[in-house]
Parts: structure tokens; sequence; C-alpha cells
């Protein structure tokens, strides 16, 4: 009796809730938000949450995940409490093929750990895989493991390369981006960011331009992209703006912040466009040139122009991937927003917690959404909607959501 209680109570409340949030939100971009005189809605099940997570605990453990969540749609906001020494990051996912995705949890100066994803199933990689990269085409892989880099062509394939490193040994990487052809890999880190080839490590951002001498490359929210084509890389990060730079890491051009501090690039997938997000605490403000500018761009900090679109005036992105005809942003407050090249949103849906990483596979049906609650979601984009408690007009169904935390000996599938 008491679980059935409980299901009702979760349900109910939920339902309401995903109304009232989605309502509210409507009329916000609509109307504004200065002309919104209702009261915010509240998600008051947090005093469920613990007993919710044992009965999914059970229901992993006898194989009854399909009626737990027709039960108890899942949640973020009541499960806040569950994750406070629970949480982790969850970071650098790559598309293989079909359902398999690679993925690794912790943060550049944690220890951290790769897993494979493949139709629901998890499985851990070797310990001492320490990052993962993917080349934007050609399916070619990098692995950083202590010292070395190699570089595969296809996951699993065959070593086309192999990078010894010594001056960037030591460094935590935040991301890892080789090059189409194996040749070269972007090696992005809080303490520079670098060009690894068989002949160096250059470093490629920032520069010291003054020769000051006792001048160093630490950085805050590193940030790097490649274009599809790999003719051109992005470089920035909270104190420096964003740079265009050649394949060989000649500067070619800048852009000018429109918010506080360069956070996050990204290409359309035909190159044909560069949008680069400026953040302020939460928020921030993406703007979009297009590639007839790469060369010489030269966009002014915090001033309006028509040498740029603005995408979008809100988000502070963290993560971001691009279909063929829109760009995917994950922000600081846990949702996912589609956006087309003229800066139209298409969509939004809400999943929680700041947005650490996200893939698409190749047929652009399927989207994989990591968070820095240590929670992964599968959608099947466009397919419609799963149930009354989505967050969002995006009409995107969840498969399922991962719960891979610390200290719990299993993951959870919710």
């Amino acid at each position: 009796m008491q679980n059935t209680t409980i299901q009702e109570e979760w349900f109910s409340k939920g339902e309401r809730y995903a109304t009232e949030i989605n309502e509210m939100v409507d009329f916000g971009e609509k109307n504004g938000w200065e002309n919104w005189k209702g009261e915010e809605p509240e998600d008051k099940r947090s005093n469920l949450a613990e007993s919710v997570f044992n009965l999914l605990k059970t229901a992993n453990q006898n194989g009854d995940v399909e009626n737990f969540r027709a039960n108890f749609p899942p949640a973020h906001t009541p499960i806040i409490p569950l994750l406070e020494n629970r949480s982790q990051s969850i970071e650098q996912l790559h598309f293989i093929s079909g359902e398999k995705i690679v993925f690794m949890t912790g943060t550049s100066y944690e220890k951290r750990q790769a897993y494979l994803l493949d139709h629901g199933q998890v499985t851990q990689l070797d310990e001492n895989i320490q990052a993962i990269g993917k080349s934007k085409q050609n399916g070619v892989f990098a692995t950083a493991t202590p010292g070395k880099i190699s570089i595969y062509k296809g996951w699993e394939g065959e070593l086309i390369n192999e990078f010894e490193l010594n001056q960037t040994a030591e460094l935590g990487i935040t991301e890892l981006i080789p090059f189409n052809d194996g040749s070269k890999v972007v090696l992005v880190t809080s303490f520079g960011i670098y060009l690894i080839s068989q002949k160096e490590e250059k470093l490629i951002h920032p520069m010291n331009e003054d020769d000051e001498e006792d001048w160093t490359p630490d950085i805050d929210m590193e940030n790097a992209t490649v274009s599809n084509d790999n003719s051109y890389m992005v470089v920035g990060d909270q104190s420096y703006d964003h740079r265009i730079l050649d394949a060989e890491g000649n500067t070619l051009g800048s852009i000018g912040a429109q918010s506080s501090y360069p956070h996050f690039c990204l290409f359309a997938k035909d190159d044909s466009q560069l949008i680069t997000n400026s953040c302020h605490f939460y928020n921030g403000i993406t703007i979009g040139i297009n590639s007839d500018q790469y060369e010489g761009a030269d966009i002014e900090a915090y001033t309006e122009s028509d040498d740029y679109t603005i995408i979008d005036e809100e988000m502070r992105v963290y993560s971001g991937t691009a279909t063929k005809e829109y760009y995917i942003l994950g922000d600081a407050y846990g949702y996912i927003k589609a956006f087309d090249k003229d800066g139209n949103q298409l969509w939004r849906y809400f999943l929680g917690s700041s947005i650490s990483g996200m893939t698409l596979s190749d047929d652009e049906k399927t989207l994989w959404v990591a968070a820095h609650s240590g929670i992964l979601h599968q959608l099947k984009l466009d397919k419609g909607q799963r149930d009354t408690h989505t967050i969002g007009n995006g009409n995107h169904y969840e498969e399922f959501r991962l719960l891979i935390w610390k200290d719990e000996p299993q993951i959870w599938k919710w």
C-alpha cells in the first residue's frame, strides 16, 4: 500500500509541476518575462526521493525498469538532495555506431573512468585511459594514456599514429580533438591549448604576445573546436577572446565576447557558420559568423554589428553539437535547445543540471546528453514525448537515463 501512495503522489505532483512550468515558460517566451505575474511553480517531491530511488534500485535488480518508469516518470528537481555527495561530471561523449557511444566520468583534474554504452548496457574500459576524442569526420579516435596519445581508425580499429608527450604529459585533459587523417590532435588543457604532431607539442593558445618573463599559459574556461574539414581551429578561454586559426595554428581572425567570458565554440555541420558563446554567471550570448569571414574576422567585444548574427541571448553554453539543419546547445540550467543559423529557437527540452557533454548518431536520430549531476540521457529526436512529465516543447522521447554516481556500486537505469 505504501508504494502505491508514493507512486500516486510522485505521478500527480510531477504531472502538475511539468504542466505549470511549461505554461510559465511558454508565456515568458511569447510575452516577455517581465509580464509574468504568477508564482513560480515548485516541485514538492524531494521528500519522496530516497524512497523512489530505493524502488528504482529494486526495479533494476528485478529487470522491471520499464514498468517502474511508467509509474515513476523521471525528474531532476526532486532528486537534487540525492546528488549532493554522489554527482560527478560525465564528459567526452563520442558516437561509435548504432546505439553505441564511449564516455568518461570525472573532470580533467580528477581520476577518470572510461565507459562504453551499447544498447543500454555499460562496460568499464581500461582504467589507464585519461581522455578520449573523436575527429569531425572519418571516425578517427584518440585515446590518451599516461604520457601518450594513440590514434585509431575507428573505435578499437587500426592504430594509425602515436604521440609521445613531453611538456604536456602531466596536464589534465579537458578535450582531445584528432584531425580527420590522424596526423595531429588538438589538446585542450587548463594550462594551454596545444597542437600535437610528430614534430612538436605546439602551444597555440594563449600566446605570450608581450614576451613577459613570468608569463604562464594558465587559463580557465578553456575551449576549442576544429572545423569539420579541418581547415580551421578556434580557441578561447575566460581571459582571451576567441581566435580563428589555420590548420598550423596561425591566427586568422578574432571574435570578441558579447557577454563577459568566452566559453564555447562550434562550427555548423557544413562549416558555413561558426558560433561562439560568452557567458556571465549562468547566462550568456551566442553569436554566429559566416565562413567568408573566418579569414580576417575582427569582431569587437560588446559591440553590436552586422558582421555577426545573434543566435541566442540567454544561455551559458557548456556543450553542443550540430545537425545538418541546426545546432543543439546545452546550458548551465540543464536545458538543451535547438537554434537555426538565423538564431530562431526551434525547441527546448529540460534535463536538469549543467550539461557537460553530448553526442549525436550519424543518422541524427539519437542524441546522448550528459550532465554534471552524473546522469546520462538517451533521447530519440522527433519521436514524440514519452509522458506528461516532460518539461520543454522539444518533441523527443527519452529512452532511458543512467545514474552514474560516485560511491554507488553500480549504474542505475531509469
